[in-house]
């Protein structure tokens, strides 16, 4: 699978992270978001109910156990 490593940094004063306190947050690269969204929240993990489906593909965004916010990315087909 092809694909591009990005590293971004956001304004200060933006709320993207929250409810994360952590003034960063990592992104994974996924084949299937829905499917890891439901096995996440089936294992007991804190997924967020909000996705994003756009021209750059689909997010969803689960916390980690120290409370920092995770990003998941399936691409768009054919990325």
């Amino acid at each position: 699978m092809k694909g591009t490593t990005i590293w971004s940094i956001g304004a200060a004063d933006s709320n993207y992270f929250a409810p994360s306190t952590s003034p960063f947050m990592v992104n994974y690269r996924v084949e299937d978001l829905a499917a890891l969204l439901q096995a996440l929240r089936e294992e007991g993990c804190q997924v967020l109910e909000k996705t994003d489906d756009s021209e750059y593909g689909k997010f969803g965004w689960v916390m980690d156990p120290e409370g920092n916010k995770v990003e998941l990315w399936q691409p768009p087909a054919g990325q």
